[in-house]
């Protein structure tokens, strides 16, 4: 059975990475098959009518016909849909709603179709098929997995199922994978995410774990709980774990500890999900960034960072785009999102195939004085500073102080909960100051003309994090707290000052 298994699994991949060579060597040409595509089918709904989908041909009829906006702009035609009404963004009822915590428009309400949602399942599945097929490494399927995700109980509203999006996906597990899946179904449907990860750690520290996946932060919670709960390093725990899965975060802040825990070094495949689609991703091992997705019913668009809310900026489509310039990622897709921008940030690391990773959110960086900072930056900062200074963090956040006293320069705060604090803390600073103006010329300017002072490095005691994100009502599941803000609202509630 286990030999049949993984005979399977490698037949699989084999045939998964030819489907995808085939459309990713087609990119532009895919591209617009997706678009006449979307186009087509929504000509007749309330959106389509409203922005003369019927006269669309090519993309530049597209965009004089569809601003680039977000959740808010088009709240109207998402509570409509959310109401029950048909054919508003998408033919029919949507087959779903994902609800999502909004970091700046409260709660969202994401309409996921039949049309869509076949693709979030399939692009989960073919990252691990391109893994077997590069690696060979099959042996993961013979054991059992877990996904740190929220509730798969879903509530029905005016006849369409509601819930979070990793609940929603919880549904469509295959057979072959049930058996190998954990948590049980009872353990995942409890609310309270400090429970619910003790229950994962009692049902999964005497089992073969082989893959374990979530967002970086919760699955650090989980390890330290196994640890606490059985004296064991997490790799003498589970023997045979093979593979890490993870997205909403990027992974290199959390390498050292991880690698410390588990006391080994582990595969890690990254994913790039969200509730308005499955984007991208990590397709080898070998090479920098994630596969973005051009054949899963997501057309894209892409507009310059930095001339982003200039009137007008240019949309570029695939065959546009350049490697390392910061995007903002606009999509169009058959779950009935048009011209949205999700808000995120990528660049592309290659265009044969097209790979992205993620650099920020457009609305998450630090631009005080002018400086531009984007979350690639102050990670890749911290990432370089703990390889040479060999030190872990549980987190961190950066915000910018302005409020100094006594005709001080205002400097970014770097406010990090260590997992032991270093007490070579000033030279830790100056060397991750020393990374940020070589990666950015206009932080650089900025120090360089006595506008700014370098950073410095604010330590948070222990648990300062979750006990934050417990205050939002926001501990576990797919929330994460932003590794920067141009302003100090959160900075200032971490360290207990009252608004």
């Amino acid at each position: 059975m286990v030999f049949l298994k993984s005979l399977g699994a490698k037949i699989l991949a084999k045939k998964a990475a030819k489907t995808i060579q085939k459309w990713a060597s087609n990119p532009i040409e895919t591209q617009q098959k997706i678009f006449q595509n979307l186009i087509a089918e929504a000509k007749g709904t309330s959106f389509g009518k409203d922005h003369n989908f019927q006269h669309i041909k090519t993309h530049q009829d597209f965009i004089k016909q569809v601003p680039v906006r977000d959740y808010e702009d088009l709240r109207d035609y998402f509570e409509r849909t959310a109401n029950g009404e048909e054919n508003v963004l998408w033919k029919g009822k949507p087959t779903y709603i994902a609800k999502t915590s909004g970091t700046t428009s409260g709660a969202k309400y994401i309409p996921i179709t039949k049309q869509s949602m076949p693709f979030h399942i399939e692009a989960a599945k073919n990252a691990l098929l391109c893994y077997i097929e590069e690696t060979g490494n099959v042996d993961f399927v013979n054991g059992k997995m877990i996904f740190l995700q929220g509730s798969p109980e879903l509530e029905l509203i005016n006849g369409i199922n509601i819930g979070r999006l990793s609940g929603i996906v919880a549904h469509f597990v295959p057979k072959y994978l049930q058996k190998n899946r954990l948590p049980s179904w009872e353990t995942n449907c409890i609310d309270d995410w400090e429970t619910k990860v003790d229950a994962i750690v009692e049902e999964t520290k005497n089992e073969n774990m082989t893959l374990i996946g979530g967002i970086p932060s919760w699955v650090q919670m989980y390890y330290e709980r196994l640890q606490k709960a059985s004296n064991q390093k997490v790799g003498d725990l589970f023997k045979n774990l093979q593979l890490f899965v993870y997205g909403g975060v990027n992974y290199e802040p959390y390498r050292a500890k991880f690698e410390e825990m588990i006391g080994r070094s582990v595969d890690s495949i990254e994913l790039y999900p969200a509730s308005e689609g499955f984007f991208a991703f990590q397709d080898s091992q070998k090479e920098k960034g994630m596969l973005l997705l051009l054949n899963s019913g997501i057309f894209y668009e892409f507009i310059e960072a930095s001339k982003f809310h200039n009137e007008n900026p240019k949309r570029f489509t695939i065959g546009e785009v350049a490697i390392g310039v910061n995007y903002v990622m606009i999509i169009s897709t058959n779950a009935g999102l048009w011209g949205y921008n999700i808000g995120d940030t990528v660049q592309f690391t290659s265009t044969k195939p097209y790979r992205v990773i993620v650099s920020g959110r457009i609305k998450h960086f630090i631009s005080a004085f002018g400086e531009h900072v984007i979350g690639k930056e102050v990670e890749e900062a911290i990432k370089e500073a703990m390889n040479k200074f060999q030190f872990s963090i549980s987190e961190f956040t950066v915000a910018p102080e302005t409020n100094t006293k006594d005709g001080e320069l205002p400097y970014h705060e770097w406010l990090i909960e260590f997992e032991k604090t270093p007490n070579n803390l000033e030279e830790i600073a100056s060397f991750m100051d020393a990374s940020m103006q070589e990666q950015n010329s206009y932080y650089k300017d900025l120090i360089e003309g006595n506008v700014l002072q370098t950073l410095r490095i604010r330590k948070l005691k222990q648990d300062s994090f979750n006990n934050y994100m417990k205050s939002q009502g926001k501990l576990g599941g797919q929330n994460k707290v932003p590794r920067l803000s141009d302003n100090r609202k959160i900075a200032d509630k971490l360290l207990g000052i009252k608004l």
